[in-house]
């Protein structure tokens, strides 16, 4: 088998796993093998980290298949696809992806010279700067791929470019305004896209020292074991839409008895 390489860019695309989804996994994996290969391009991964690092450990063959891309670019763009179809995701993680997936296209438009499918500058336009047709005829299309407006998409660039500014002081405090453990507005982050990076590690260093004030629910709105449901809900969903094969009771048995398991164990601690 030829080597298989980690790439950071491509694999923090991808939501980390809580403890216990990981566990999940494992278990499936070593109970019943690794269902789906680790997808792979240019040798690189990109699609199956968990997976890998799962088969790794425990010394299993790992079966892999090879996609085809014209660019880096292509591969962030089909990585976010991946992701948006198969997950449950937060509004924030939603308008983090349509913001890469909007930067990520246009550079893929722009190097293919404006002659593509998506870009045919009319004549009565060609005084226009393409770069701004390109932004505009991008910004649309994926309006109607997402069912939103042109603006939001630009808006999300705005916030995606801001937690992956955030996200080079302290990849920590990225990964906790991805998973909602940090609560910041798409305003805010909107407002920092356009800031310097003084007022970034300023933030920074107000998330890291819990004087950050971001959006917040109210204290009487919210309560640990809703937080706790809500996480455990959308990891089974999860668990049964990568893993459990519709056609295989068995699979579909033993994620719906771990979700049990979970349930009696927040049914006793409440």
């Amino acid at each position: 088998m030829s080597e298989i390489i980690i790439d950071e860019e491509f694999k923090n695309l991808l939501p980390s796993l809580d403890e216990q989804t990981y566990t999940w996994l494992e278990e499936n994996i070593l109970q019943y093998g690794c269902r789906e290969p680790i997808t792979l391009w240019n040798g690189k991964i990109i699609d199956g980290y968990n997976r890998y690092d799962i088969l790794t450990r425990h010394d299993l063959p790992i079966n892999t298949v090879s996609m085809e891309f014209n660019s880096r670019d292509d591969v962030i763009i089909w990585i976010i696809n991946n992701q948006v179809s198969r997950r449950n995701l937060t509004p924030i993680q939603l308008s983090y992806y349509r913001g890469l997936h909007y930067n990520a296209d246009k550079r893929v438009v722009r190097n293919e010279s404006g002659k593509n499918q998506y870009n045919e500058v009319s004549a009565q336009n060609e005084h226009k700067p393409l770069n701004d047709e390109i932004n505009k005829r991008t910004a649309a299309r994926l309006a109607d791929k997402y069912n939103v407006s042109s603006a939001t998409i630009r808006r999300d660039a705005q916030v995606a470019n801001a937690i992956n500014t955030i996200g080079v002081t302290s990849p920590e405090i990225k990964k906790d305004i991805l998973s909602g453990k940090i609560q910041i507005s798409r305003r805010q982050l909107q407002e920092l896209s356009g800031g310097t990076e003084a007022a970034v590690s300023n933030v920074v260093s107000q998330i890291t020292e819990g004087t950050f004030e971001g959006r917040r629910r109210a204290v009487t709105d919210i309560h640990p074991w809703e937080v706790q449901f809500t996480k455990m809900t959308d990891d089974f969903r999860f668990l049964m839409r990568s893993y459990a094969k519709a056609d295989d009771a068995t699979s579909v048995k033993s994620a719906l008895r771990q979700y049990i398991g979970m349930l009696e164990e927040m049914y006793n601690s409440i």
